[in-house]
């Protein structure tokens, strides 16, 4: 119940927060740019907590699920000589569940690496919004061209350390998929 509550102010948070969005286009042009900013952190940040309510109900699945496995096996009854009372262990029910274990493994990189793509994309829009407001400023304080090369030439420098990152980081996954199987 409470659960469900929770969900329905995330939604009517994510309601509201397109209301804003549609209140913050019709800003004054210099209030604006902050306005949409505000908004985009607020969205973001009732994304992480939708993320933390799906984690808490997954994990609350698994322990609910464990409970009633283990009273399941607690309520039976075992007798002598029973051809029940067997538990097959084999090397294919350990195979089949590794291969569990490294599926739900990889779903939860996919959906990390799903929240650190999005979280990225926020950041560059805000990051794009700062580099205009940058420019502007220094256009008007009439700083020279020189300063501005050296900080295009810093940006460029910094897209490719995050590319390099970001093969790196895929290469690390190849691995630990490869390792895992």
């Amino acid at each position: 119940v409470v659960e469900n509550e929770i969900q329905a102010r995330i939604d009517n948070i994510f309601s509201n927060l397109e209301r804003l969005e549609i209140l913050s286009s019709k800003e004054p042009p210099n209030k604006r740019q902050n306005a949409k900013l505000r908004v985009d952190q607020l969205k973001y940040d009732v994304q992480h907590l939708q993320t933390a309510l799906r984690n808490f109900q997954h994990r609350r699945y698994i322990r609910e699920q464990q409970e009633r496995q283990r009273e399941e096996l607690l309520a039976r009854t075992f007798t002598t000589n029973d051809s029940d009372t067997t538990i097959p262990i084999d090397e294919t029910l350990q195979f089949n569940e590794s291969l569990q274990n490294a599926h739900r493994g990889m779903d939860d990189l996919i959906g990390s690496g799903t929240n650190i793509l999005q979280g990225l994309r926020d950041q560059r829009v805000t990051l794009k919004g700062t580099h205009k407001k940058i420019l502007d400023v220094a256009n008007m304080l009439g700083l020279s061209n020189t300063v501005m090369r050296l900080i295009e030439k810093r940006a460029f420098q910094d897209k490719y350390f995050m590319i390099g990152g970001m093969i790196l980081t895929c290469i690390i996954m190849f691995l630990v998929v490869q390792y895992l199987t």
